[in-house]
């Protein structure tokens, strides 16, 4: 353990994680708190709910497209300082009135951080041998779940202590805060890059890789509801305090097994259709069939527990294949390319689920089953010859 950071866990590395560890400590106890702000404290229809989503992940796919873009021209550590220090907005949406107030706040908030998210992730990918960027990621991702579990533990305590949403929303000013100023300490520069050699083969089949997941990401994110919902499904059965606990059971699982994988250089394409879609799908199905047959708490959080694996492999994965198959040279390009593509399908889908789930949770998560386990299988057949080693 002695010599890993001379190997893979850089000064920039580091302080590019816990940027990320800080950014989730403040605005995931808003994405957590979002949902029974809205719908329980405001009084607005889930259906609404679904609406919100969309406007912010869905429009917020402008923001990644810009911000890959932007970080090629301008320089990544200038735009993801930039998207970095305006996700504080996010902090004021207790202060609303209405619920569209309240939706249009939270998404100025949200496009900032979709904004500096490619660039970020464009570092990291520079920054790093090709053998280690699965472990880059992972451990960034590791660091962007924990943070998120020392969100919603405060988040419930808050809650349980009937703290207003307004003070708990804005303390969350605090460590975003300080995840700007981890952003701003790495002394990344960019470097010349061209497409590492792979020869005509691995080139062509790592180009079909890429398009394969963007593709296949595209249609994940019909499945790729906020956990918003899933939190106000348990919450709804089971109690507030329980359904933000499911959380901590997502991050957790989110946090380990992205590592894990991130670790074992398992960075296949097939690993992360089965162990990333389709696993994710399975987890959405068993949230449905635990309202819709009162099956306990215990496996609403292995459910939970499961989309949280997938997440993990998810987070980890599709960065590293995509700074693989495409190289360095449009890092920043490519990473908003898999923003970009996700934020398109999640526009739809927090709209159909929320609509779908006005006739019952189980038709809601059913249908992210379905999406989920397709992506899985064009994901399987576009990379099928992708090479990562």
């Amino acid at each position: 353990m002695l010599d890993m950071p001379q190997k893979w866990l850089s000064r920039d590395v580091l302080l590019i994680s816990l940027s990320a560890f800080f950014a989730d400590a403040g605005y995931q106890a808003l994405i957590a708190g979002f949902p029974l702000f809205l719908v329980i404290y405001l009084r607005a229809p889930v259906y609404y709910l679904g609406i919100a989503f969309a406007l912010a992940y869905g429009i917020g796919s402008i923001f990644s497209y810009a911000g890959g873009k932007l970080a090629d021209r301008y320089g990544k550590k200038r735009i993801a300082l930039l998207g970095n220090a305006l996700i504080p907005i996010l902090s004021f949406t207790g202060f609303a009135a209405t619920a569209a107030q309240a939706t249009a706040i939270f998404s100025a908030g949200w496009w900032a951080r979709n904004f500096r998210t490619p660039a970020r992730r464009a570092i990291i990918a520079d920054i790093t041998s090709r053998r280690h960027k699965g472990k880059a990621f992972g451990f960034l991702n590791a660091l962007d779940v924990g943070g998120g579990i020392i969100a919603i533990t405060y988040l419930a305590i808050l809650l349980s202590l009937h703290i207003q949403f307004s003070m708990i929303f804005l303390a969350t000013t605090i460590p975003l805060a300080i995840s700007t100023a981890c952003l701003a300490l790495i002394k990344y520069k960019p470097k010349k890059a061209s497409f590492e050699s792979q020869g005509p083969v691995v080139r062509k089949s790592s180009i079909r890789a890429y398009k394969g997941i963007l593709i296949s990401t595209a249609i994940y994110g019909l499945a790729f509801y906020s956990l918003g919902f899933p939190i106000l499904t348990i919450a709804q059965r089971s109690g507030g305090v329980i359904g933000v606990g499911s959380y901590i059971i997502f991050l957790l699982s989110s946090a380990i097994f992205g590592f894990v994988i991130g670790s074992r250089r398992l960075h296949g394409t097939k690993v992360l259709a089965v162990l990333g879609y389709i696993l994710a799908g399975a987890g959405s199905l068993l949230v449905g069939l635990y309202y819709h047959f009162y099956l306990g708490i215990i496996v609403s959080y292995i459910a939970v527990g499961m989309l949280g694996m997938a997440a993990g492999v998810i987070e980890t994965l599709e960065p590293t294949i995509v700074s693989i198959a495409k190289g360095p040279a449009r890092s920043g390009s490519s990473m908003g390319a898999l923003t970009t593509s996700r934020s398109i399908g999640l526009f739809a889908s927090n709209i159909i689920l929320g609509v779908l789930y006005a006739y019952g949770p189980i038709f809601s998560y059913g249908f992210a089953f379905i999406t989920a386990a397709a992506a899985g299988v064009v994901l399987l057949f576009a990379g099928r010859r992708f090479i990562d080693s």
